[in-house]
């Protein structure tokens, strides 16, 4: 299905711009957005590989950033001293 939606100059440049940092075209851009906001009707539910790839494709162009040490998460490192 083709939709025409016509937009203010300043939203289609912004636009532009984060389709770009996310290194797509427009069209791909405005597509990932919506399928963010619509959820899938019951009955169309994805498979796992479906809903792997679309996890893949929603976290593309987040910034890379390693694990946290055991340390960083363990209990005494998160509570402290409270709950003693």
């Amino acid at each position: 299905m083709t939709v025409t939606i016509h937009l203010p100059s300043d939203l289609e440049a912004d636009l532009v711009a984060q389709a770009r940092d996310h290194g797509l075209e427009l069209p791909q851009y405005l597509e990932h957005l919506l399928r963010g906001q619509v959820s899938p009707r019951s009955g169309s539910a994805l498979s796992p590989v479906e809903r792997a790839a679309a996890w893949r494709e929603s976290t593309r162009g987040l910034p890379h950033t390693p694990p946290l040490s055991d340390d960083a998460i363990s209990r005494d490192r998160i509570y402290g001293d409270h709950g003693r």
